[in-house]
């Protein structure tokens, strides 16, 4: 009896512990397969968006050089790279449901290795071997140091996946790690604008540093975003949680902010101290993130963190030599020096420059110049009144004019 007794018991507890095994999302091949679809995501949305606003800038570029007097918006060129960049950001925005934060964030790299290659294939100058190895050098080492920080990234990444449902999203935004680490960044986010904005630092990092702390939320929100859309679409419904609105405030909230410090930076400074700096601080903010509130490094051990870090600096590295090489753009000056004109016969009294001389090429600062004209620019001749010797009884004139000789 007792022998029957716990046969029966053996029986009746294997479905639950079958059952037990299958609670579990997702085993570790399917992960990888989920970490795979999510980078190949990512990557061919950072792809299409390079080529989309290199588009949109030769679309500029061509109107301004040629006498169509067509607006931007109303060119094929302008409209192919508007979808072309709505198709990469809704690839990138995708990627986040499938892959965990930290990897998806460090891929954005793709977009200035696309920018880099883009240039130097469509560049217009011609340059000889040599010089072209010169001046490209850098260009060439950074993308390799790039594509290799990548595939690192994409092989050692975390491997953590979680349904973004309502209740798991919740769970998180209360934890303590998250609430601490929130605390933290809103801390110093207050300090940073203070400065800025009460203080007149302008220094690019505070400035790109404030993006940053925007971006990281921008991602956390994008992530949960995604998720419970897909989620949604799979059958289990996520739309009706509240959490999911709030979420998507605040991701629409906190990338117009971002865009404006952006904004902001690029009047200030040049464009590619902006996308070296701001792809490392924005990445390494937004692992932080990532790792406190959606926990992406949990149960991962030493070599694949290291190996993770480890890419993420080959990426940087190669980012920072890529925007390094690039030409500075030279700024427009509204006016022109009277002393730094290029062929002009200047008059200097006292080492200050005046106006130059009217029978130049052009003038600067007069009407015309019409050189057919003579009777503008002869002088006026006044009488001449000879000294008369002698003659008592004439009035001096108020002036004298003298006539003096060659020999004198």
């Amino acid at each position: 009896m007792e022998g029957g007794n716990s046969a029966n018991l053996q029986l009746q507890q294997l479905p639950l512990a079958t059952a037990a095994v299958s609670v579990q999302p997702h085993t570790d091949s399917f992960s990888y397969k989920e970490n795979l679809i999510g980078a190949l995501l990512a990557i061919f949305g950072h792809l299409v968006i390079s080529i989309a606003l290199n588009l949109q800038k030769y679309s500029h570029i061509r109107l301004a050089g040629s006498k169509d007097l067509r607006a931007y918006f109303k060119t094929k060129t302008w409209w192919c790279g508007l979808f072309l960049l709505m198709l990469g950001e809704l690839g990138v925005f995708s990627s986040y449901a499938f892959a965990p934060l930290s990897l998806i964030v460090p891929l954005s790299a793709v977009s200035v290795i696309a920018s880099a290659i883009i240039g130097i294939i469509f560049i217009k100058e011609k340059w000889k071997p040599k010089d072209f190895l010169r001046r490209y050098v850098l260009s060439f080492v950074g993308c390799g140091l790039a594509i290799v920080g990548t595939y690192l990234l994409i092989t050692f990444g975390p491997n953590s996946h979680e349904k973004m449902t309502g209740e798991n999203i919740t769970r998180h935004l209360v934890s303590w790690p998250f609430l601490l680490y929130m605390l933290v960044e809103i801390i110093i986010f207050c300090l940073l604008l203070y400065f800025y904005k009460e203080k007149n630092v302008n220094y690019i990092v505070v400035i790109l540093l404030l993006v940053a702390l925007l971006g990281s939320m921008t991602a956390v929100t994008v992530k949960a975003v995604a998720g419970m859309i897909v989620v949604s679409i799979q059958g289990n419904l996520q739309l009706d949680y509240p959490i999911f609105y709030i979420m998507l405030v605040c991701m629409i909230a906190t990338a117009i902010f971002q865009a404006t410090f952006l904004a902001q930076a690029s009047q200030l400074y040049d464009s590619s101290q902006i996308a070296s700096i701001g792809y490392i601080l924005s990445t390494t903010v937004a692992i932080t993130a990532g790792a406190t509130f959606y926990l992406d490094f949990t149960g991962e051990d030493v070599l694949h963190i290291c190996m993770f870090a480890l890419g993420c600096l080959i990426a940087f590295l190669g980012v920072f030599l890529i925007t390094r090489n690039r030409k500075k753009s030279v700024p427009f000056e509204p006016y022109i020096s009277m002393d730094a004109m290029p062929g002009m016969q200047n008059m200097h009294d006292k080492g200050i420059a005046v106006q130059p001389d009217l029978k130049a090429s052009f003038s600067y600062g007069a009407l015309e110049n019409n050189d057919t004209m003579p009777e503008i620019y002869t002088p006026a001749t006044l009488p001449i009144v000879q000294e008369q010797h002698g003659s008592k009884g004439v009035s001096a004139p108020p002036y004298r004019v003298l006539e003096h000789s060659k020999k004198e």
